[in-house]
């Protein structure tokens, strides 16, 4: 009997041992000396890809801070294209450790995704091409074409939040939408200011300008880790505090006309 205790006692150490150790734990962002950072390849200003290789743009710009902050230095990080329909997936498993790529903050992502920030908020506005005067605000789109980009939430801010009974046309990248858009495939492309102010440089059309949701931009992370979310928010507190986030936005969008916010986001919370 005293033998039986002994070996219960024995393997109920070991176990709370490997326990004590987090032997089961998966590993936090903040824990790790190097980062595959996932962000778009397409958007102007905000993440492109060159023909080098390399990665540039506000969000490359935010992540690269970031991950200074937490003990990351750039030649340690691992950029990697991660469109909008397969953000999730990544973050799942394992893909990427994060991704800044206008990942807009909602109540159905925060299910499968834990997101740190907002690191800015951006609001939805329409490109149209030049000749359409007849668009001035969301409620003008009904019957129009708009472009669905497939894992983005925007077409769905305007048919199913708005009521407008706009024809949304499948399309993969916003790059290819504005592309679709100047062939006549498309009546209008509407999404975040920031990424339609990136688009429009160079490019005939305009903005109606007139925005009507607050599209908050997250850091994501895989789901459950809040030890990396609060890493990421001090990170990102700081770069408001220390005036990286205002030379940034003004570096990226200083020429676009858009109202900038240069205060601190106000976070959403690590869940």
């Amino acid at each position: 009997m005293r033998a039986t205790r002994a070996t219960a006692a024995v393997l109920t150490a070991t176990v709370l041992a490997g326990c004590s150790l987090g032997g089961t734990e998966e590993e936090s962002v903040a824990d790790k000396g190097s980062l595959v950072i996932g962000v778009k390849a397409d958007q102007p200003a905000l993440g492109v890809k060159r023909p080098d290789g390399t990665y540039e743009g506000f969000d490359v710009d935010v992540a690269t801070y970031i991950a200074g902050k937490m003990g990351v230095p750039k030649d340690r990080i691992t950029w990697k294209t991660t469109n909008s329909s397969v953000r999730e997936e990544a973050l799942a498993k394992g893909t990427v450790d994060m991704i800044v790529a206008t990942y807009s903050i909602t109540a159905k992502r925060k299910m499968k995704v834990t997101f740190a920030g907002p690191y800015y908020v951006a609001h939805q506005d329409t490109f149209v091409r030049a000749g359409a005067a007849s668009i001035r605000n969301v409620r003008d789109l009904k019957g129009k074409r708009i472009c669905e980009v497939t894992g983005s939430n925007s077409w769905r801010r305007v048919i199913e939040e708005r009521k407008v009974a706009a024809k949304p046309v499948t399309v993969g990248t916003y790059g290819a939408c504005m592309d679709a858009l100047a062939a006549g495939k498309l009546d209008a492309v509407s999404t975040d200011d920031l990424i339609l102010a990136g688009f429009a440089a160079g490019r005939p059309g305009r903005m109606i300008n007139a925005p009507f949701t607050d599209e908050k931009y997250g850091v994501g992370l895989k789901k459950g880790d809040l030890k990396g979310c609060e890493e990421v928010n001090r990170a990102i507190t700081a770069m408001y505090q220390d005036g990286t986030a205002q030379r940034l936005l003004t570096k990226w969008f200083g020429k676009s006309g858009l109202k900038l916010t240069t205060s601190v986001p106000q976070f959403e919370g690590c869940t």
